[in-house]
């Protein structure tokens, strides 16, 4: 059993709103932060991965700018397009990168253990009455069911795109294939977890072990205010 620790940062943030990542992040990275029409846009993708280099390279004891990417193959189509990975033999960490507007999320775990971290601002009404139709028949009910159906659609979907960044497959898989919400058991072999997040976003992680074991929540920027920082896990 590995633990998981996640980080979070806010992309907008003083550290990092006018990074210049000409020096750190690689020529791929380079070109989709370049291909943002928007300057917002390309800022937070720079954080982003600025973020992702600054917390692979403490784990890895490596400069940042000499951490190497690579995907595995997708389940899907076995196309070179699955989950991002560690280049080279014998990874010795699993990673997942997610953003929503300011707020990026940072996962990872032990060598083998493929991971999954998603973040999500709080729909609209009209987000949830549309996309909740496509979910599991599980998850439906437990949206109907909720006082607040914004947050409970937050909640089941960071899971579920938790889940599937953990497979590799992204939303290539069908979204009412599995359940990942509390009431029963989840995808076989699969834990997940929820984090506290700031108000107004949901933030949850999967990992493919037993249990949801996560070690800790740092912040990477400044921090909301303080009851806003402690985490808290829910098995399925």
């Amino acid at each position: 059993m590995d633990a998981i620790r996640v980080w979070l940062g806010w992309a907008d943030s003083d550290v990092y709103r006018d990074a210049d990542g000409t020096a750190l992040l690689d020529p791929e990275e380079l070109t989709r932060a370049a291909a943002f029409v928007r300057a917002e846009l390309r800022s937070r993708y720079t954080a982003a991965h600025l973020m992702l280099r600054q917390v692979l390279g403490g784990c890895l004891d490596l400069d940042p700018a000499a951490v190497r990417f690579a995907r595995d193959d997708c389940p899907c189509c076995g196309g070179p397009h699955g989950r991002p990975v560690l280049a080279g033999e014998g990874r010795p960490l699993e990673f997942s990168l997610s953003h929503a507007g300011a707020l990026v999320a940072v996962a990872v775990a032990g060598a083998g253990v493929p991971v999954g971290v998603d973040v999500e601002a709080l729909p609209r009404p009209e987000t949830v009455a549309d996309v909740a139709t496509k979910l599991h028949p599980a998850e439906r009910a437990e949206i109907a069911a909720a006082d607040d159906s914004a947050a409970a659609f937050a909640r089941l979907w960071t899971r579920k795109e938790a889940y599937l960044k953990g497979l590799g497959t992204g939303l290539g898989r069908g979204l009412d294939l599995d359940y990942v919400g509390s009431e029963q058991p989840g995808p076989e072999g699969w834990a997940l977890a929820d984090l506290s997040a700031p108000a107004g976003h949901a933030v949850a992680v999967a990992a493919r072990q037993p249990e949801p074991v996560v070690a800790g929540l740092t912040w990477l920027t400044p921090e909301p205010k303080p009851s806003d920082q402690d985490h808290r896990t829910h098995q399925h």
